[in-house]
């Protein structure tokens, strides 16, 4: 009881206790006794209900993760989002999907180590913006009439996190340049060239590579150009070294700007890894290609201005015109089946 008590976030049996008690009217003895469970859990497996704010748009946020999923590491099938993960020297995997009905996603956990389940389940939490607030997000945005037609219809739209900000990083320097398919498919490269072999779960194979491994790697020989290689290796350096950390980043503007002084990483790349990686709200790509497209724009400069309008939501609106621009890209493919695919390479969303 006192594990599950601290990996609960609990200081102590006694708070975690009463706090039962408080909730349920009764004690943990007391609904052990009430409790006839025929069937229990698999060991080290654990179940969890993780609440939002309805409305909550599903089908768009796996959408999302599924046209990203790093091949060996990510793996969206039917209603469920699956990867596997590293901590503290612990390997695992978790499932998420939806439990609509109570306006929870349910977070199949499948871990050695029960201390580290309160930060799973956080990172969980995060990753699929669990706590944002729709409503308020929703009475700005809609000011703009493009962006309240989209609400319209897909209300509950959340800015999809990532599980390990080194991660997001390193998949946004691959996303440099090229399409999300692209990029998927350099990724996938890069994990079967440096990650470590994951017992094969539900479609994961691998745990993405570790900074360490990437510090001095021969990234260019899985189809990448030298410099960006090399921008790979320096974020990996930077990392090992400590300069640069993506846990606990308390000044955002600090953060970036010490990224940036890595060669190869610029205003892009650092805003979409302050989007999803630190979880910033009004973090803005105004010069991500994709956002252009979807609202005719010739320069970020104009977008920058249009956005003013938008703050502090400027990741949502982000989002939301990343899905205009894809819909777009379809419909111009249906149409034009001779145009060339790299036509529409350019229109791509961000890594």
């Amino acid at each position: 009881m006192t594990q599950i008590a601290l990996a609960s976030g609990f200081g102590c049996v006694r708070r975690f206790n009463a706090g039962i008690l408080k909730v349920y009217h009764r004690t943990p003895t007391q609904i052990r006794r009430r409790a006839r469970q025929t069937t229990g859990q698999p060991e080290n497996q654990y179940l969890f209900r993780l609440r939002y704010r309805p409305p909550y748009d599903w089908k768009g946020m796996l959408a999302f993760l599924a046209a990203r999923a790093t091949p060996g590491v990510e793996f969206v099938e039917g209603d469920c989002y699956r990867r596997s993960i590293s901590l503290n020297g612990n390997h695992g995997y978790f499932g998420v999907s939806l439990d609509q009905s109570n306006h929870a996603l349910v977070a199949r956990v499948q871990f050695g180590d029960p201390r580290s389940l309160f930060y799973i389940t956080e990172r969980i939490r995060s990753m699929f913006d669990l706590n944002a607030d729709w409503a308020a997000i929703v009475q700005t945005l809609k000011t703009d009439p493009l962006l309240a037609a989209r609400i319209d219809a897909n209300p509950g739209l959340r800015v999809a996190g990532c599980w390990n900000g080194f991660e997001l990083a390193i998949r946004a320097i691959l996303g440099q340049q090229v399409s999300v398919k692209g990029a998927t498919t350099l990724a996938g490269r890069l994990v079967r060239t440096f990650g470590q072999p994951f017992p094969a779960a539900s479609g994961i194979t691998h745990l993405f590579p570790q900074p360490q491994a990437l510090a001095a790697a021969n990234v260019a020989a899985i189809g990448l150009p030298a410099a960006r290689a090399e921008t790979i290796r320096a974020l990996s350096r930077a990392v090992c070294d400590g300069r640069i950390s993506f846990d606990g980043v308390v000044d955002s503007a600090d953060f970036l700007a010490r990224l940036c002084e890595i060669p190869g990483i610029g205003n892009w790349t650092a805003e979409y890894v302050a989007m999803r990686a630190l979880g910033e709200p009004d973090a803005f790509p105004s010069t991500d290609l994709g956002l252009l497209r979807a609202l005719h724009l010739n320069s970020a400069r104009e977008l920058e201005h249009r956005a003013e309008a938008w703050r502090p939501w400027r990741a949502y609106a982000a989002v939301h015109l990343w899905n205009i621009a894809v819909r777009s890209q379809s419909s111009a493919m249906s149409k034009s089946a001779t145009s060339s695919p790299l036509d529409f390479a350019t229109v791509a969303t961000s890594a």
